[in-house]
């Protein structure tokens, strides 16, 4: 390839960035890929934020600048020294070189929010779980592996709220793909790996032809459905799959999308890649979630449409 091919994943603080991020690497191949991650490019530490009185999740307390730099540089294929920020101390440590693998992925709170960042991706994915998971999800991170308690977490996304709404929302009209786990009707606690998937497609970039799955899937009742809705005003297809899809169901929508692709049709053998689709549950125990292995499938097949394009 002339180049890397860049897949950005953005999102709210918890919506799964990371989880999503991992899996891709995994079937991409972890030595094909450099993983980014925008939260490094923050102007403040957490102890100057709180002086301040500023979110990181507002503009002005991130290096924008300096961000859509180093993607341009990634893009091109030249090294980078990147800026580090510590989740756990929050503070900064030192700077890392980074040179480009074949693919990287950059994850992030605020990585379309320029017209030259946007412009340096091959794929854009947004990621949008309901607000009521996103907020359990991001109270078991960071009071099991930040330290802060419940009480201090929901503090925060109150405090958060305004710039979510102002800053990080508005990046869903520039996505590609929209990813929305969202647990079943019948069970709305539900928040591990059983979850359903709601993917709307945008014809920004050419999407699989999914309307083979109405031959196995004729009617609205089944695990796995093609539609069409507006988002944002505009008209998109929209896949769902349920956390309770049968394996047989789900390997006819995965070999669908591998089967011009010998080598997705190699990701898509669970023998060879037994880690699509896992995800760790609400007690630690590891579940196979099928909405996870076509999320991770659909978003790996689009990295290597691109990488066709720049052969």
């Amino acid at each position: 390839m002339s180049r890397p091919i860049i897949l950005g994943i953005v999102g709210d603080s918890a919506a799964g960035k990371t989880t999503l991020t991992r899996g891709i690497a995994q079937v991409l191949g972890p030595e094909n890929v450099t993983i980014i991650c925008t939260d490094d490019y923050h102007k403040y530490d957490r102890k100057q934020r709180a002086e301040i009185g500023i979110t990181a999740l507002h503009p002005d307390c991130n290096h924008l600048d300096i961000m859509q730099q180093h993607l341009s540089l990634l893009r091109t294929g030249q090294p980078i020294l990147k800026p580090v920020y510590s989740h756990t101390t929050g503070t900064f440590e030192a700077p890392v070189y980074v040179k480009p693998n074949k693919f990287v992925i950059v994850e992030g709170l605020l990585g379309y929010s320029t017209r030259a960042a946007r412009d340096c991706y091959d794929v854009k994915v947004y990621l949008a779980p309901p607000e009521s998971i996103r907020t359990s999800w991001k109270v078991k991170r960071d009071t099991q592996k930040r330290g802060y308690t419940e009480e201090q977490v929901l503090a925060e996304l109150e405090k958060r709220e305004p710039d979510s709404e102002q800053f990080i929302r508005p990046q869903r009209q520039w996505s590609d793909i929209v990813v929305s786990f969202y647990p079943p009707s019948d069970d709305i606690n539900n928040t591990n790996g059983h979850l359903n998937v709601r993917l709307v497609l945008r014809p920004t970039i050419p999407h699989p032809d999914f309307t083979k799955i109405l031959d196995f899937c004729d009617n609205t009742m089944s695990a796995i459905r093609l539609g069409l809705d507006r988002d944002m005003g505009k008209p998109v297809d929209v896949l769902e799959v349920d956390g309770h899809a049968t394996l047989e169901q789900v390997n006819k929508l995965e070999h669908l999308i591998c089967s011009d692709m010998p080598y997705l049709k190699n990701v898509c053998n669970r023998e060879v890649n037994p880690e699509i689709g896992k995800v760790a549950g609400t007690t630690g125990e590891t579940i196979q979630s099928y909405p996870l292995a076509i999320t991770q499938l659909l978003t790996t097949y689009h990295i290597l449409k691109a990488t066709q394009i720049y052969q």
